[in-house]
């Protein structure tokens, strides 16, 4: 899953046209099996090994189908696709981050999936999950794993500052770590200085990134200023960790909160894993798992994950091969081991199952999807969080102005979205 934000979309390839898309499948002779290769994104350490064990099962029930496993980098991924559907060798099937998948469908590079078999249980997956894998009223993929932001916390910090239950809202967040810091020395909160982090705050205001409804860039709007102004005043408040822009911030801060220095964090469920792993959670229950806090005006949190998707170039008989391994793959037996194996949170409700949800990062974080933003199914989306981010460092580091700031992150959307106003 996301150890960072992924690279923002190339927005140059989206204008390659989807008669770029032809050809490039794998091949086979006509007497043996079809071969179809998947490109899976997923932690080639810690979750690779639970899917080259399914494609061992989906091989043993179609044994006329033979699937080539390769394993690609999340962080390069994106642009290896790109780079692969332009000149006719992408893979069959890719394992996609939710926010890539319209960009890819603009460009043609993927196969509408509506009426397959890879389809044929889409009414039995989360709503919302199925919305974001759609693109102009067609599906493109079908959601694999699935996570959204929440509050993690450490329940036996929190017990020795007094608190009992998480905090509801960004002010309480100030009020507890301050007490955090107090009782018990650690630091009472720490902040990713990464744009998908800051969504809960834009969230919480009522503000987005953009209002495609209106074709306006919101990045500016007051909403989206005052949320970047809470989050501000919570990093310079009594118990706040010092703000760390380094290169290994996200480690660090990984580190500090499994290991007890920090009491809270903003996180998601494909840290479960390493989080336990920690000394501070040897006990798995010490680990909290809340809502991300409220604003003045709403609360939510950005819903991510993978979808499986297919090639649009490839031909008749790897489009039928690839949709019998997505259905495969995405099938309630397939997500409770996914589940059980990875720690990640599957994308039907089925496969919650009373086994899967022993687990109390996969209970915890359950709880939260139903309030999870799906992701606006505009192309350029994903790339604006690098505007975003690029601001969001200078002005949690002191060195710009929170509106002015966010007016240069929304002069660059601009760039991305031309025909598009700004606040």
């Amino acid at each position: 899953m996301r150890r960072g934000i992924a690279a923002a979309v190339v927005v140059a390839a989206l204008t390659i046209s989807a008669s770029a898309c032809s050809g490039g499948s794998s091949g086979s002779d006509s007497s043996g099996p079809v071969t179809i290769t998947w490109w899976d994104t997923s932690d080639a350490t810690n979750e690779a090994g639970t899917y080259k064990s399914l494609i061992k099962d989906f091989e043993k029930a179609n044994p006329d189908l033979k699937v080539k496993y390769v394993s690609v980098p999340f962080g390069d991924a994106q642009t290896k696709f790109q780079t692969a559907a332009g000149s006719k060798g992408a893979p069959d099937v890719l394992r996609a981050d939710v926010g890539w998948t319209p960009g890819f469908a603009k460009a043609g590079y993927l196969a509408p999936l509506n009426d397959t078999p890879a389809a044929a249980e889409a009414q039995t997956f989360e709503p919302g999950l199925i919305k974001q894998a759609e693109y102009e009223s067609k599906l493109y993929g079908i959601p694999q794993v699935t996570d959204t932001l929440g509050l993690m916390y450490n329940k036996e910090l929190f017990a020795k500052a007094g608190i009992t239950e998480a905090p509801g809202t960004w002010s309480e967040l100030k009020s507890d770590m301050a007490k955090v810091k107090d009782k018990t020395g650690a630091d009472g909160f720490a902040f990713n200085p990464q744009g998908y982090y800051v969504m809960p705050f834009l969230f919480g205001e009522g503000a987005d990134m953009v209002d495609a409804g209106n074709n306006t860039i919101t990045l500016n709007s007051p909403a989206a200023v005052k949320g970047v102004d809470t989050l501000q005043g919570i990093l310079a408040a009594p118990g706040a960790r010092k703000l760390d822009t380094t290169s290994n911030a996200y480690a660090n801060i990984m580190d500090a909160f499994s290991t007890g220095k920090v009491a809270a964090i903003i996180q998601g469920p494909w840290e479960n894993a390493n989080v336990f792993k920690g000394s501070a959670f040897k006990d798995k229950t010490n680990l909290g798992i809340a809502p991300v806090p409220k604003g003045s005006k709403a609360q939510g949190a950005p819903l991510g994950g993978h979808n499986l998707v297919a090639y649009a170039g490839s031909d008749a008989a790897h489009q039928e091969a690839s949709q019998k391994f997505i259905a495969f793959m995405t099938s309630k037996a397939s997500q409770e081991k996914v589940a059980l194996a990875n720690g990640t949170l599957p994308t039907r409700p089925d496969a919650y199952t009373a086994e899967v949800v022993k687990n109390p990062g996969i209970a915890g974080y359950q709880g939260l999807l139903s309030a999870g933003v799906p992701r606006v199914a505009l192309p350029e989306y994903s790339s604006l969080y690098t505007p975003l981010e690029t601001q969001l460092i200078k002005i949690v580091s002191g060195q710009e102005g929170t509106k002015s700031g966010l007016d240069k992150a929304a002069a660059e959307a601009k760039r991305l979205l031309p025909g598009y106003s700004t606040s």
